[in-house]
Parts: C-alpha cells; structure tokens; sequence
C-alpha cells in the first residue's frame, strides 16, 4: 500500500509540475508580444482594457499586459497618478496629451525598468515585479523618470546624455516640489552620486561619451550647472524649470524629432539667457571637469558621511532653495 501511495503522490507531483510549467509557458507566450522586439507593442496594447486617468493637461491609458501582480490595481493606480502629479507640478501640464502606458508584470519585487516612445504617440511601458509592495511603489523613481522623458523631443542617439540627465536630474526634484520627497535627503544623493557624471580617462565630452556614468551621472551634473547659471544670470527669477517648459510651449514633447541646437536655442530664449548653448559648446565636443566641491560649496551644501549639512549663510543658498521650489 505504501509503494502505492508513494506512487501515487509522486505522479501528483509530476502533475502539478506539468500544470505549472504549462502555465508559466502560456503567460511566457502572452507575455512576448509586450516584451519582445525594440519598439512599443502599440497594436498589442490598444486591444487590452485600459484604465483612464485624467492628469493636469492630458489622460493616461493604463493597460496591464498578462500576469499576476500581488498589490491591487486601485494601489497601483494611485502609483501611476502620484507621479504624474510630480510631472505636471514641474512642468505646469503634463507633456503629451495621450499617454499609454503598459505595465508587464515580470517576476520578483520592485519597480525592473521602463522605456519611453513617441514614434506613434507618447508610450511607456513598465517591468513591475509581480510581488511588489505599497513600499516598493512609493521609493520608486522609474515612473516619474520615464515621464519626464515625454517633455523632451527625440534627439539623435549621440545626445542620449541629454535625455537621461535631464531625467535623472529633474525626477527627484518632481518629486520634492509635489512633497513626496524632501529636499535635503535629495542634495545629500546628488552630492554622492554627481561626482559618477565627471569624465574618466580618456572620455572626451559628452557628445562622444558611451559610458553610462556619462550618460547618466555627466547628463545631470550639465543640467545642475545650467540650472544654477541660469538662476545667477535672471537674479534668480528663472531656472532650468522654465527654460524646458519653453521647449515644451514650443511644441517640443516627446512625440517630435528635433536637434539639439533646437532644443538648446528654444530653452535658452524661453529665459532670456544663452546658457545651455553655451555650455553644451563647453561641455558637449570636448572633456571639461567642473569644480564641483566649488559648487557645493557655494550652494550650502557639506556631506557629512551619509548626510548633508546646510549653510544658508553660503553665497548661493538663494539659488539651492530655489532649485526645490
């Protein structure tokens, strides 16, 4: 009896190791059409039913494509809407009209990656672990960073630095002017990470760079020093805030294909100041390394092993404040 029983359990077994197999190769198979290829799976994803969300502005499509998710969709809803809100505080409205935005779920926790497009409309799609948390989605950048790229126009792969850093730069800030971040943990992060964004040897400018830290850290260490430019050469008034709020009055989203001479010229007349055209000449064709303790410095700003301390005596802690805002 106990050989058939020991029989039986192991054919059991086997059976559910079938079934599961089975299972995890339908949602494989569901899954590819909205993971495979380079671009967006824009037919795959007007067949999915699809959650409004009305943001200052425009309207989001959420769509999810298969696959299991712990949180409920209410909760990620709110995700979705909180960082929009990020966006439309920065930028005044939110950067296309019609947004998609697909979200996979893919195995394990957090928030794995986004991409943006534009080619058929502004499009994002999201890796979302299957076992995030509520945690997970309120530490999480990827969304708001992804959004921030729909309010700049397709530039040629050379100026990707652009892209990233201004998405690197802006994203936390977003998110300190909506109130879900606070200022000086955000200037503690920058003072530890910006120093990445400095040319190694042999870089060249960030035109020619192909090093992620270039790309990334190097794109948001050119927007911090136009945007502290920009505010000492307007008395403050204006910063790098307005001048891509310009791009975007301009019709410059995501969804268009400009030049960085474009982009760079239309920011700076948006301020009244020829800041980004001039630094790009400085920093883009050739290798410059600002004195960035210099800044720090200047701004108020002193690490202090995993925090900052603030001097609001310092000469442009105006400025520093004012970046936040």
């Amino acid at each position: 009896m106990r050989h058939v029983v020991a029989f039986r359990a192991a054919a059991s077994l086997v059976a559910a190791a079938v079934l599961l197999t089975g299972a995890l190769t339908l949602r494989t198979a569901a899954q590819s059409e909205f993971l495979g290829g380079q671009g967006m799976p824009y037919a795959a994803f007007d067949r999915l039913p699809q959650i409004d969300i009305d943001v200052t502005g425009g309207v989001i499509h959420l769509a999810f494509a298969p696959g299991p998710l712990a949180l409920p969709r209410a909760t990620i809803v709110e995700w979705v809407t909180r960082s929009a809100k990020a966006i439309t505080t920065y930028y005044g409205h939110f950067p296309v009209k019609s947004l998609r935005l697909l979200l996979v779920p893919v195995p394990g926790q957090r928030v794995q990656g986004g991409t943006t497009w534009g080619y058929r409309g502004g499009a994002i799609r999201i890796k979302l672990g299957s076992n995030a948390s509520e945690d997970d989605l309120r530490r999480d950048w990827v969304m708001v960073h992804e959004m921030v790229h729909l309010a700049l126009p397709d530039l040629d792969e050379r100026y990707n630095w652009l892209s990233e850093g201004l998405a690197v730069y802006i994203e936390p800030i977003a998110r300190v002017q909506s109130g879900d971040l606070p200022a000086k943990g955000v200037w503690s992060a920058m003072m530890r990470d910006m120093p990445k964004g400095l040319p190694g040897p042999g870089e060249n400018g960030l035109d020619n760079t192909s090093s992620w830290a270039s790309t990334y850290w190097g794109g948001a260490l050119f927007c911090l020093i136009a945007d502290v430019e920009i505010r000492k050469r307007t008395s403050n008034r204006l910063g790098l805030r307005d001048a891509m709020r310009g791009v975007l009055a301009s019709g410059g989203n995501h969804e268009s294909r400009w030049s960085i001479a474009r982009v760079l010229s239309t920011a700076d007349a948006a301020v009244g100041v020829d800041v980004l055209t001039r630094l790009h000449d400085e920093m883009g064709p050739r290798r410059m390394s600002p004195n960035i303790d210099k800044l720090w410095r200047e701004l108020g700003l002193k690490s202090r092993e995993d925090a900052v301390e603030i001097d609001d005596a310092a000469p442009l802690a105006a400025v520093r404040a004012a970046i936040m805002k």
